[in-house]
């Protein structure tokens, strides 16, 4: 088990490192950044970089941990799919070659040439990395690689890597948005449960040198399975006040924010991203994550789930958990998709969350919730 959760480790560093190279290296940051109008607008890759940036991010994902865990290859899923089609209409199988020169052809064929680009990722790409991690690796804790089925989030908060602010100031320690909220995140599931097991979540832009302006990053792990858990983080400690503290989306409805209200004051907070959300709760920046919509996905929070279950904590279906106040936890599950719809609706989290260290604080969320308020 230490084998597989090392090779999650290293994976999601290589990853971070593309992340952070493709905003640091004058060639891609430049593809990243500009989006070409008018009578150009159609003539180059520019545009579509944003999406090739994630799918070159899962793919890497998928080539290094299937490469040691050949049987784990048919099970890890993710966000984006590899098929990659430019606005010009071309379609290429994004994938890792056997060599740098080969992937650097490939990628060259998809970058309208660009072959400094090209290289530039395809080094990164192929670049060895193993990161070692002595608590991970002293772990004994055997669970099978047959019954594990992994999902990858390449860059969550997209929107925010691709605006790439690095000024943005924190409240509480909480930042709004901006770079620290971009995300990669892998997460592993039980297949016959749905069980959120392990978690691996990387913040390439955790803190930026002032001398060089450089970015580096952290991470966190989190494996829960069968009553044994382990982390690379303390349960944090409970805060002192009395009142809860909660994050929200920006587009959270007037009906949830009042029904709250009463219950945090003004330590309601706003932040972008789902996986940054989750990260605030399980370092304990805020007592809950709270979320009446629709729109994450199994994606967005199988790895964080792993790491908040390690630590005492959940995630829960919102939803259920008001129809249901009587019943057990309906915590989220991650194997099975959602029958009746198409596309990644089938792997959406419908009915909303709420993620939380304490079960009491879930206790008292749900009852300031109680009363149809999501109808």
């Amino acid at each position: 088990m230490a084998g597989v959760l090392r090779a999650l480790l290293s994976a999601s560093e290589k990853a971070a490192n593309i992340a952070r190279v493709c905003r640091q290296e004058g060639a891609l940051f430049q593809l990243l950044i500009q989006e070409k109008t008018g009578a150009d607008k159609n003539k180059k890759f520019i545009q579509d970089f944003k999406t090739l940036a994630d799918v070159i991010i899962q793919e890497v994902v998928r080539h290094d941990v299937g490469k040691q865990f050949p049987e784990l290859l048919h099970a890890i899923h993710g966000e984006e799919s590899n098929t990659f089609e430019n606005k010009l209409g071309g379609r290429v199988e994004v994938q890792v070659c056997s060599t740098e020169t080969d992937t650097a052809a490939l990628l060259c064929s998809v970058l309208d040439g660009n072959k400094e680009a090209a290289g530039l990722l395809a080094q990164t790409i192929h670049q060895e990395i193993e990161l070692r991690d002595p608590a991970a690796e002293r772990l004994e804790l055997a669970i099978p690689t047959s019954s594990m089925g992994i999902w990858i989030d390449p860059i969550d908060s997209t929107s925010q890597y691709i605006k790439g602010r690095g000024d943005v100031e924190p409240e509480k320690g909480l930042y709004p948005s901006g770079l620290q909220s971009a995300l990669v995140l892998i997460g592993v599931y039980d297949r016959g449960s749905g069980e959120p097991i392990m978690g691996v979540i990387n913040q390439p832009f955790n803190q930026c040198d002032p001398g060089s302006l450089r970015w580096q990053g952290q991470y966190h792990w989190g494996v829960s399975y069968q009553g044994l858990s382990a982390s690379s983080l303390a349960r944090p400690a409970p805060p002192p006040h009395k009142e809860l503290s909660v994050v929200l989306s920006s587009s959270e409805t007037e009906t949830v924010k009042q029904a709250l209200m009463p219950l945090c004051g003004r330590r309601m907070y706003r932040a972008s991203g789902a996986g940054y959300k989750f990260l605030c709760v399980i370092l304990g920046l805020v007592d809950a994550y709270v979320f009446s919509e629709n729109t994450t996905f199994k994606w967005d929070s199988c790895a964080p789930h792993a790491i908040l279950r390690s630590l005492g904590g959940g995630v829960a279906d919102l939803a259920s958990s008001l129809s249901h106040p009587h019943g057990g936890l309906p915590e989220l599950k991650y194997h099975q998709p959602r029958d009746g719809v198409q596309g990644v609706e089938r792997w959406a989290n419908h009915g909303g969350l709420v993620a939380f260290l304490s079960e009491q604080s879930l206790k008292e969320i749900l009852s300031a919730l109680s009363g149809n308020v999501l109808q």
